[in-house]
C-alpha cells in the first residue's frame, strides 16, 4: 500500500486488481454476443443497426475474402474510413483472417498517407470512396497489393440510401469508377456469404492494431497492440465506470475517431466487453447531428475532448432545447486539460458526472482517472486504474524515483503497455524500459497517489485531441522559399486546449502573407497541423548548438 497511495482512494466497489485477465480476445466477445444476444444491437448509425449477428456473419464472409485475396497471418491492413459500419466490420474481418488493423486517419494529406502506408507495410487497403482518387496519386509509391472500397451508403436505411444516390453521390467523390483489379467491400461480402470462418489461431498475445505515435522524438512510428491489450483495457474501464454506470448495457456515442488509442481500445473495446450498443458518428465534427443523436438514441455515455465540450455548451440548439443531453450520465473527457469552468457548465447541463482520463498511445490507455464518486482534485486527471502503476523519476538524472510532490517524468507500467514500435528498436528501447512506459509528460503524484500533469518533456502539441509534432510542421514551413527558419510549438487556446503556433524569420528582402503561408501548409498537413498563429521575428533564441528552443519562445508568447 505504501508504494501505491492511490488504492486508498479508490471509489466504493473498485477492486485494487484484476489479475488473472481472461485469456480472450474481441472476437471470443463477438461470438458469444452473435450466440447469446444475436438479434441485439451491437452498433447504430444515421438510422439503421448492425447486431452482433450480422456483424459476426459479414466480418466472417470479408475475412474469408481477405484470405482468398492472399492476406495471411500477421499481414498488416489498413483502414481509412470515418467511424462507420464498414469500419467495424472491416476490422473484425481482418482480425479474423489473422491480420493486424491498422485504421489511418481519413484527414492525411497525400504525403502523410503516403508515410504512414509505407511506414506500416501494409498491402492491402480498406477505404471509403471519396479517398479512392487520394489514394490513387500515391499508391505507386506504396507497397499496396490490394484495394477493397466501399460506399457510405451500404449501410443507410433504405431512403436515406436512394436519397444519397439521387442527390449527393457525385459530389464529394462518393461515386467512383474502380481501377483494374481493386474491388468492392459489399461485392466481396456477398461472395463469400456462406464462407466458413478462416482456419487462423488468434491468441490474445498476438498484434492486433497498428496505431500511430510520435513518440520522444516526435516522428510519427506504428506503436503495436496485442489482443490482450484491448480485453484488459476494457475490463479497467468498465470497473472504473461501474460505481456509476452499474453493469447496465447502456447506450455508448463512438463519436471520437477509431484511428485514435481513446476511442479505438478506451471506448469501443469497453463497449464491446460490456456489450453495450454503440452509436457511430463519422463526423465528430457535427455537434448538431451529435446533440440530435445523443437525444434520439437517449445516450448515456459520452467520451470527449476540451474542445467538444465547449462546442457543445455553446451550441445554439441546446440553447433553445436545455433538456437535450439530460439522458448523460457519464462523461469522459480526455487528450487535454479541461477548464473548471468547462465542467461545471457541462455538468449543469447534463446532469451526469464528468471524469477525466490521461494516457498515452504507448500505453494502450492504461487509464488514469479521477473518481467518478470519491474527491476530485482540481488540476489532477486523477488515480490509475487497477493493475496500472506510475512512478515519477528524475528526467535529468539518470530516472532516480522522486517523492510525492516533486516534479518529474511520468513512467506507465500496466500488463497491456505496448509490444514496442513497429520495426523501430532502438525507439522502442528508449521508451518502453524493464516494463515502464517513458512518457515524456512531465509531473507529480501527491502523497494521496493523485496524478498532475504540468508540463511535457517532449514537445508534441494536443489541439483538440490530436497530437501534432512541431518538426513535422517546421519542415513544411522552412520549405516556403521565403523562410529562413522558423519554430514551432504548441500555445494555450481556450477552444482548442492549445494551438499550434509557428514563429518565423524570413529571408533577407522577402515579404509573406500569413494566409498564404497557411494555404502552403494545406497542400501537405492535415488541417489541424496548420499554425493557428504566425508571428514574424528578426531572430529566433536558441541553444548552444543553434537548435531553436520551443519552449522560450512559448514561454515569451504565455507572458505575453
Amino acid at each position: 500500500m505504501s508504494d501505491r497511495p492511490w488504492l486508498r482512494h479508490y471509489d466504493d466497489g473498485v477492486p485494487h486488481t484484476l489479475v488473472p485477465y481472461p485469456a480472450i480476445t474481441l472476437l471470443d466477445i463477438l461470438r458469444d454476443c452473435a450466440r447469446e444476444l444475436p438479434g441485439d444491437d451491437a452498433f447504430l448509425f444515421m438510422g439503421r443497426s448492425l447486431s452482433y449477428q450480422q456483424l459476426d456473419q459479414q466480418s466472417t464472409a470479408f475475412a474469408a475474402g481477405l484470405r482468398e485475396l492472399g492476406v495471411v497471418k500477421g499481414d498488416r491492413v489498413a483502414l481509412l474510413m470515418p467511424n462507420s459500419p464498414q469500419m467495424i466490420v472491416a476490422q473484425f474481418g481482418v482480425w479474423k483472417a489473422g491480420g493486424i488493423a491498422v485504421p489511418l486517419n481519413p484527414l492525411y494529406t497525400e504525403p502523410e498517407l503516403e508515410r504512414a502506408i509505407c511506414q506500416s507495410g501494409a498491402e492491402t487497403l480498406v477505404l471509403l470512396t471519396p479517398f479512392y482518387e487520394k489514394l490513387n496519386r500515391i499508391r505507386a509509391s506504396t507497397p499496396l497489393k490490394r484495394v477493397v472500397t466501399t460506399s457510405i451508403k451500404e449501410y443507410l436505411p433504405t431512403l436515406k440510401r436512394l436519397l444519397f444516390t439521387a442527390l449527393k453521390e457525385r459530389q464529394g467523390g462518393h461515386r467512383v469508377e474502380l481501377r483494374p483489379g481493386d474491388l468492392s467491400m459489399a461485392d466481396v461480402i456477398e461472395r463469400h456469404r456462406d464462407s466458413a470462418a478462416p482456419e487462423v489461431t488468434v491468441a490474445p498475445p498476438d498484434p492486433a492494431l497498428f496505431l500511430f505515435s510520435g513518440g520522444t522524438t516526435g516522428s510519427p512510428k506504428c506503436v503495436i497492440g496485442r489482443h490482450e491489450a484491448l480485453i484488459m483495457t476494457a475490463m479497467q474501464t468498465n470497473a472504473w465506470f461501474r460505481t456509476t454506470l452499474g453493469d447496465d448495457r447502456i447506450v455508448i456515442m463512438l463519436n471520437l475517431p477509431l484511428f485514435h488509442v481513446y476511442s479505438q481500445v478506451g471506448i469501443m473495446a469497453s463497449g464491446f466487453v460490456r456489450r453495450s450498443p454503440m452509436v457511430l458518428m463519422a463526423d465528430p465534427r457535427d455537434t448538431g447531428a451529435l446533440i440530435a443523436t445523443i437525444k434520439r438514441h437517449k445516450v448515456e455515455m459520452l467520451p470527449g475532448v476540451p474542445t467538444l465540450f465547449n462546442a457543445l455548451v455553446a451550441h445554439p440548439r441546446l440553447q433553445r432545447d436545455p433538456q437535450a443531453l439530460r439522458s448523460l450520465r457519464l462523461i469522459v473527457s480526455g487528450a487535454s486539460s479541461l477548464h473548471q469552468e468547462t465542467r461545471n457548465r457541462f455538468e449543469q447541463l447534463t446532469g451526469g458526472c464528468i471524469i477525466e482520463a490521461y494516457s498515452l498511445t504507448e500505453a494502450l490507455v492504461s487509464p488514469v482517472f479521477s473518481p467518478a464518486r470519491g474527491r476530485q482534485k482540481p488540476g489532477s486527471v486523477g488515480l490509475p486504474a487497477p493493475d496500472v502503476e506510475l512512478c515519477i523519476v528524475d528526467a535529468e538524472a539518470g530516472g532516480e524515483a522522486l517523492g510525492s510532490g516533486e516534479v518529474g517524468e511520468i513512467l506507465i507500467r500496466s500488463p497491456q503497455n505496448m509490444s514496442g514500435y513497429w520495426n523501430n528498436p532502438d525507439e522502442s528501447a528508449a521508451v518502453l524500459r524493464d516494463g515502464w512506459i517513458h512518457t515524456g509528460d512531465l509531473g507529480y503524484l501527491d502523497e494521496e497517489g493523485y496524478l498532475f500533469v504540468v508540463d511535457r518533456k517532449k514537445d508534441v502539441i494536443k489541439a483538440s485531441g490530436f497530437q501534432i509534432w512541431p518538426r513535422e510542421v517546421e519542415e513544411v514551413i522552412a520549405r516556403h522559399p521565403a523562410v529562413l527558419e522558423t519554430g514551432v510549438a504548441g500555445v494555450p487556446d481556450d477552444y482548442q486546449g492549445e494551438a499550434v503556433k509557428a514563429w518565423i524569420v524570413l529571408r533577407e528582402g522577402q515579404t509573406l502573407d500569413p494566409a498564404d503561408l497557411k494555404a502552403w501548409c494545406r497542400k501537405e498537413l492535415a488541417a489541424y497541423k496548420v499554425p493557428k498563429h504566425i508571428e514574424f521575428r528578426d531572430t529566433l533564441p536558441k541553444s548552444a548548438v543553434g537548435k531553436v528552443l520551443r519552449r522560450v519562445l512559448a514561454g515569451e508568447h504565455n507572458a505575453g
